[in-house]
């Protein structure tokens, strides 16, 4: 008959306060639920979760998809627990590339959920607020998700107070979650990021992500 032995180690938390990481991960919880943001696949190398919302503006984009205000837009948010973990020096080429196959899973995974809910046949656009650690870096940032087919389409120059403080709460949550999955990521200027409005059309995702198609059709 097997027992416990009440002497053996226990696993070590991979977090250096694990006290934080629970209040941290129980917060985002309760936002995620107040959003109504979900995870759309349980591929494990998948890095984005999603929301469905509404277009607060009209907008075009470069193939000629318009989205008029009120219209259901999918929006991706990022799946903290399952970006690669950057290294000890920062990043560097196989983690770039180990982060780019994770977005192109990700990216296929959430042409398969879409294809599949027939509900959602009005989301033409998906989107995202991607966080930028600074205006300087914004720009790169935009050309790094150009291959993957976004383009950026630039917000109104002055936010409402409102949605300024609401930012600047947000980035306090994301250099908490930064500080407690991959302390390594985390700079000093992160309270300051600014957000890059990034668009890709459902054709176009369709087009270059829906390959999984023709493997199971057996094309």
């Amino acid at each position: 008959m097997a027992m416990w032995d009440s002497a053996a180690p226990r696993p070590r938390s991979p977090y250096s306060h694990p006290w934080l990481a629970d209040a941290v991960s129980a917060f985002d919880v309760w936002q995620r639920r107040r959003q109504a943001v979900f995870e759309f696949t349980r591929h494990p190398s998948c890095v984005f979760r999603l929301d469905i919302c509404r277009a607060h503006r009209p907008l075009v984009l470069a193939d000629g998809t318009r989205v008029r205000p009120g219209q259901g837009i999918a929006r991706l948010h990022f799946w903290n627990e399952q970006i690669p973990p950057m290294p000890k020096n920062g990043a560097t080429i196989g983690w770039a590339r180990q982060m780019q196959r994770a977005i192109v899973i990700s990216l296929r995974e959430l042409a398969r959920y879409l294809a599949s809910q027939p509900e959602l046949g009005e989301i033409t656009v998906i989107c995202a607020d991607v966080p930028s650690a600074t205006k300087n870096q914004s720009g790169q940032l935009a050309r790094i998700m150009a291959y993957y087919g976004f383009e950026t389409i630039a917000s109104p120059a002055r936010l409402p107070p409102g949605e300024r403080l609401r930012r600047f709460g947000e980035n306090i949550l994301i250099s908490l979650i930064v500080l407690v999955h991959n302390a390594r990521a985390l700079r000093p200027d992160t309270l300051w990021r600014v957000r890059v409005p990034i668009y890709l059309s459902r054709r176009t995702l369709e087009k270059n992500f829906a390959d999984w198609m023709k493997s199971v059709s057996g094309a």
